[in-house]
């Protein structure tokens, strides 16, 4: 397995990746992302954030970094990315999303996914906080980002109806320098 940034002539099969991986949204009545089931996809505005994103420097408003995990046959297997955050004066942090093929989880991935991104946001870019946004009922992923050293920072409880459904929604954050 290796991990390797995604450029813009892998956009492509980035997005190709990321709308199967979004097909599992809601089966079996858990959600990792705040869409209705079966509608699960990569919506344009998305799209063109990820493709305008990646040529953007980090500091400058609407920057996008993004990694896949390859398995041995170049297949994605898993994903993180790291963007700017939308408020202005906040250049320091920015905000994590990610996820693992079905066929990969549980596998260790998400943690090596995560240490990769880490390492880069503080080697390379040099912020100082990761912030992140997770559904409350997705517990594995909460107790993946807990492990890696995300505090829990807040709720908003029922922030989503969705298929019939109230999913709340919960902020954590990691601190990646000292004080």
């Amino acid at each position: 397995m290796t991990i390797e940034p995604v450029t813009a002539a892998d956009i492509d099969s980035f997005i190709e990746y990321l709308n199967d991986h979004l097909a599992d949204n809601g089966v079996g009545d858990r959600y990792f992302q705040p869409m209705p089931k079966g509608t699960s996809r990569v919506l344009p505005q998305m799209e063109d954030a990820f493709r305008a994103g990646l040529g953007i420097h980090v500091g400058k408003a609407g920057w996008r970094q993004v990694w896949v995990a390859r398995n041995s046959g170049r297949k994605i297997i898993g994903h993180i990315d790291l963007r700017s955050r939308p408020e202005p004066f906040s250049e320091h942090r920015c905000l994590l999303g990610m996820g693992v093929d079905r066929d990969h989880r549980k596998s260790g991935l998400g943690t090596a996914l995560l240490s990769h991104a880490v390492r880069w946001a503080t080697e390379i870019a040099r912020l100082e906080w990761i912030d992140l946004q997770v559904l409350s009922g997705n517990e594995p992923a909460i107790r993946l980002y807990l492990r890696a050293g995300f505090i829990k920072t807040g709720e908003l409880p029922e922030m989503f109806r969705i298929d019939g459904q109230s999913l709340s929604y919960t902020s954590m954050s990691k601190r990646l320098t000292a004080t």
